[in-house]
C-alpha cells in the first residue's frame, strides 16, 4: 500500500505568494461552505451543528491525506436522500455507524488500488442517478419551502408524496414569501453584483442567508429558524464520542454503508478529475480514497455524518486562486472560527432560506441537457439512464445502481456478442474437390467469450460435416476467456474422435497465453499451433498425406519443411 498525501509533494518550496492565493480561496470556500453544510444537514434530517462539523473535521482530513492539490471536502448534496432515508430507518445512532463503516470500505478500497476502477461505472448510471437525487432533494424541500405542519417526511416515495399532498392545505404565506424571494435573489445573484460592488465580495448563497437572516431578526418573521427548531449551535467543540453500536442493526447497515461508500467514492473522485483540468495536474485515486475512507471514520466521533469531495466547492477554490492543500485546511479553520465566534447568531437564520439554498443545489447538480439530447444515442444508453432515473426517484439508490450496472453490462455483452463473427474462408482457386470437402478454413473475429457461446456453435456444427482438418485463423480474436476455450476444446475432442485435425494459426498475445496456460496447446500439438495461414494450409496438406490406411490422420505428423510452431 502506498500512502503519500499530495500535500508533502506541495510544501517543498512553497513560498509567500502561494499562501496568499491558497488564504484568499480557503477564506472564500470556508465562507461558502457555512451555509451549505448547515442546509445539507437540515436536508437529511440531520443538526445544522452536525453539517458544520462535518465540513470542519472532513475538510481538514481530507485537505491533510488526499492525493488531490485543491479538493474541498463536506457534506454535499448527493447524500441527502441517502442519509435522510437511513435516518428516517435506522435513527441518527446507526447513522454514524454507517458512515464509519462506509469509511472502513473506502479505506480498503484505496489500500487495494481500486481507485480506477471507479472509472468503470458507465455515463449513462451516473446521469441517471445525479439527476434522480436532484428530483429527490427537491422534493426533500417541499416541506420547508412551503412551511408545511409535517413532523417528518416519509423515507419511501409513494408515503413522501401521499403526505406533501395531504399537508398542502397548511402551507404558510410568510415562509412561501421568505423561501421565494430567497431563491428568486439567488437566482439573479451574480447579475446584481455587476452593478452592485459589495455583492460582488460574498458569495450568493452567504449573501443570501445573511440577508433572509437579517429580515427575519428585524422584522420578528413568524418563521422557523435553526434556533427554533434546534436550539441555535453551540459555541463549542463537541466532545469525542463514539456512537452508540447496536449489533443487532450491524448487519442492516452493511448496504446502507456501501451506498455511502460507493457514492463517496464517484463524487469525490469525479471532483478531483474536473479539478485536474482545471489546474492541469493529475490526482493519486488511491490516496483520495484513503482520505476520504479515514474522513468518514473520524468525523462521525464529533457528531459529524458522511462526507465527500464537494464539486462546486472545489471549482470555487480554484478560481479564487487556491493550488494547494493548505486552501483546504484553511477553509476548515474559517468554519472552526466562525463557529467559536459567531455561534450564537445563527439562532435567527429562517429555514426557509435554507431550504432555497438546497433547492438551488439540486437544480444545478441535475444535468438536465441529457435528456434532451437522448434521442441523439442508442437504446441502450437512453433504457440505462432513464432506468436508473426511474429506479434513484421511486425506489433507492442503491437498487438503482445495481440495476443501471446489471443493463449496461448486458447490454455491453450483447454488443460486444454482435460484433463476434465467425466466416469461412474459401480456399485457392487452385485446390481441388477433394481438398476442399476435407480441409476448411474459418476466420474468426471479436472475442471468444461466454456472450458469443452461440457463435462458436456454428464450429461444432462445421465438425459434424466430418472434415479432415479444420483450421481457424484467430488474428482478428483479441480475446479468448475460459467458455470460449472450453468449446475450443470440444471442437477439439469431437474432431479427434473422427480421426480429424484441429489447427489454430496467427494466434495473439492473450489467446496464445491462455491456450499454453490451460495445457490446451499440448493437446492440439505443437505443430498445429502455427504462425500464417499459408502455414497452416501446409500442414493440413501433411496431416493428409501422412493419413492412415484406414482413413483417419495423425495430429502428430510431421510438419512440412518450411512450417514451424508458433512459440
Amino acid at each position: 500500500m502506498r500512502f503519500r498525501p499530495r500535500l508533502l509533494d506541495t510544501l517543498p518550496g512553497y513560498d509567500r505568494a502561494q499562501l496568499a492565493g491558497d488564504a484568499g480561496a480557503g477564506i472564500t470556500v470556508g465562507v461558502l461552505a457555512l451555509p451549505l453544510a448547515m442546509a445539507f444537514a437540515i436536508a437529511s434530517g440531520m443538526s445544522p451543528t452536525a453539517g458544520i462539523w462535518t465540513a470542519i473535521v472532513a475538510g481538514l482530513l481530507i485537505s491533510l491525506l488526499g492525493g488531490s492539490r485543491v479538493q474541498i471536502g463536506g457534506p454535499t448534496g448527493a447524500f441527502i436522500p441517502i442519509i435522510y432515508a437511513i435516518v428516517v430507518d435506522y435513527g441518527v445512532a446507526n447513522l454514524l455507524i454507517a458512515t464509519m463503516l462506509a469509511g472502513l470500505m473506502l479505506i480498503a478500497m484505496g489500500a487495494f488500488r481500486l481507485g480506477n476502477m471507479i472509472r468503470f461505472i458507465p455515463i449513462s448510471v451516473v446521469i441517471g442517478f445525479t439527476n434522480g437525487i436532484a428530483v429527490v432533494i427537491f422534493l426533500s424541500q417541499i416541506k420547508d419551502f412551503l412551511g408545511l405542519k409535517i413532523d417528518q417526511l416519509p423515507g419511501e416515495f409513494f408515503g413522501k408524496i401521499s403526505t406533501l399532498a395531504g399537508a398542502l392545505g397548511t402551507t404558510h404565506l410568510p415562509t412561501v414569501t421568505l423561501a421565494t424571494a430567497s431563491l428568486a435573489l439567488l437566482i439573479g445573484w451574480n447579475r446584481l453584483a455587476q452593478r452592485i460592488r459589495w455583492m460582488r465580495r460574498l458569495p450568493g448563497p452567504l449573501g443570501v442567508l445573511v440577508i433572509g437572516t437579517a429580515v427575519t431578526a428585524l422584522f420578528s418573521l413568524p418563521v422557523d429558524t435553526i434556533g427554533s427548531r434546534f436550539g441555535g449551535i453551540p459555541q463549542a467543540v463537541p466532545a469525542l464520542a463514539f456512537p452508540d453500536l447496536d449489533l443487532t442493526n450491524l448487519g442492516k447497515l452493511i448496504a446502507p454503508a456501501l451506498t455511502i461508500a460507493m457514492l463517496g467514492a464517484i463524487e469525490s473522485l469525479l471532483s478531483a478529475r474536473v479539478a485536474d483540468g482545471q489546474i492541469d495536474d493529475r490526482h493519486d485515486p488511491n490516496q483520495e480514497l484513503l482520505a476520504q475512507g479515514v474522513a468518514n471514520l473520524i468525523a462521525p466521533l464529533f457528531g459529524g455524518f458522511a462526507a465527500t469531495g464537494a464539486i462546486a466547492r472545489t471549482a470555487t477554490n480554484v478560481r479564487s486562486g487556491g493550488r494547494t492543500p493548505i486552501a483546504g485546511i484553511i477553509h476548515s479553520v474559517v468554519l472552526l472560527a466562525v463557529v467559536l465566534a459567531l455561534a450564537p447568531l445563527a439562532h435567527h437564520i429562517p429555514l426557509a432560506t435554507l431550504s432555497a439554498i438546497v433547492v438551488m443545489v439540486s437544480f444545478h447538480m441535475g444535468e438536465w441537457h441529457a435528456f434532451k439530447t437522448l434521442r441523439r444515442f442508442s437504446a441502450a444508453y437512453r433504457t440505462v439512464l432513464l432506468s436508473t432515473f426511474f429506479i434513484t426517484v421511486v425506489f433507492d439508490l442503491t437498487l438503482a445502481v445495481e440495476l443501471g450496472l446489471v443493463m449496461a453490462s448486458l447490454f455491453f455483452i450483447h454488443r460486444v456478442s454482435d460484433l463476434t463473427r465467425i466466416e469461412p474462408v474459401p480456399l485457392a482457386d487452385g485446390a481441388s474437390d477433394a481438398d476442399r470437402a476435407r480441409i476448411q478454413v474459418f476466420r474468426i473475429f471479436g472475442s471468444l467469450f461466454f456472450g458469443a457461446a452461440n457463435k462458436l456453435e456454428a464450429l461444432l456444427a462445421a465438425a459434424d460435416t466430418r472434415p479432415a482438418v479444420i483450421i481457424l485463423n484467430l488474428d482478428k480474436v483479441i480475446n479468448i476467456d475460459t467458455t470460449g476455450l472450453e468449446i475450443l476444446q470440444n471442437l477439439h475432442r469431437t474432431l479427434a474422435k473422427q480421426g480429424a485435425v484441429l489447427i489454430l494459426c496467427e494466434l495473439n498475445t492473450q489467446p496464445a497465453s491462455l491456450i499454453a496456460r490451460s495445457g490446451f496447446a499440448a493437446q492440439v500439438g505443437d505443430a498445429n499451433i502455427v504462425r500464417s495461414l499459408d502455414m497452416a494450409l501446409a500442414r493440413a496438406n501433411a496431416c493428409l498425406a501422412s493419413a492412415a490406411p484406414s482413413g483417419g490422420l495423425s495430429a502428430s505428423a510431421p510438419p512440412p519443411p518450411d512450417a514451424s510452431p508458433a512459440p
